[in-house]
């Protein structure tokens, strides 16, 4: 069984974004206990060459990496799963056609179009037996849909052979309907749930992102079948905030007595 695989089968999984482009912080959310960590390589400064550092610090933690890529683009699927990617997160995918050309790009011929090597991080440099031929059987394909042309395709994507699982983008979703920033818009809300169930009547896991516990509770209790929450910058940035707004607020009685 696929390793993201064995996860959903397990129950539902939790995980977050990386987006601080270091080992150390991702190694430090595995061992926290997230299922499951999210390589930003669409919005972050994260080369192949860090890539397989992070991979390699997430590989000392029980959590599963997830590799999402700028774009569902032949050179770059090839590179992550050189590097050791298995499970790709794959952006913008809008059509059934298009999620054929991205899974053929995650698979050797005759399953795909991935360019075939020997010797790379992937195949454990060429020590592991019998790879070529049986790493289809653990790439593990998420397609993101983060339009409303997307949600409305999601039963014809989820069908294609080789889809493993879809993944709504939130954000992009709310910004494709007029509500850029404002995930929580009744509307957007509206089209999350409802891609849910169709991925329910599909037979297809779902994911998604939310800022925070009580949004991704939400998104639960809608039906999807894993979820991150948040990211590392962002736990930081939030926590950073929190703390230094209630020590100002406890030093403002002091500086206040002080001025008189």
């Amino acid at each position: 069984m696929k390793a993201f695989q064995t996860l959903l089968a397990s129950g539902t999984p939790l995980g977050t974004w990386l987006m601080a482009a270091a080992p150390n912080t991702a190694e430090a959310l595995g061992h926290a206990g997230f299922n499951f960590l999210v390589v930003d390589m669409e919005h972050v400064t994260i080369e192949f060459s860090d890539l397989a550092h992070i991979l390699r610090a997430i590989g000392c933690t029980a959590s599963a990496p997830v590799v999402r890529l700028a774009w569902a683009d032949q050179i770059l699927v090839k590179r992550a799963m050189d590097a050791g990617a298995e499970t790709l997160m794959l952006p913008f995918i809008q059509t059934a056609e298009e999620a054929r050309e991205a899974v053929s790009y995650m698979r050797y011929p005759p399953h795909g179009v991935r360019g075939v090597a020997a010797v790379h991080r992937g195949s454990h440099f060429g020590t592991l037996p019998f790879y070529l031929a049986g790493a289809h059987e653990r790439a593990y394909s998420i397609l993101q849909l983060e339009t409303p042309e997307a949600v409305a395709n999601l039963g014809a994507i989820a069908a294609v052979e080789g889809v493993d699982a879809v993944f709504v983008g939130p954000g992009d979703l709310s910004a494709a309907m007029g509500h850029i920033g404002d995930i929580g818009h009744k509307d957007v809300q509206e089209l999350i749930a409802h891609a849910a169930r169709a991925a329910a009547k599909a037979g297809k896991p779902i994911g998604i992102v939310g800022p925070n516990p009580a949004m991704v509770r939400r998104f639960l209790d809608y039906g999807y079948s894993f979820a991150a929450v948040s990211s590392d910058m962002g736990m930081m940035t939030s926590r950073a905030g929190e703390w230094l707004a209630e020590l100002r607020q406890a030093q403002a009685p002091a500086a206040s007595q002080s001025a008189y």
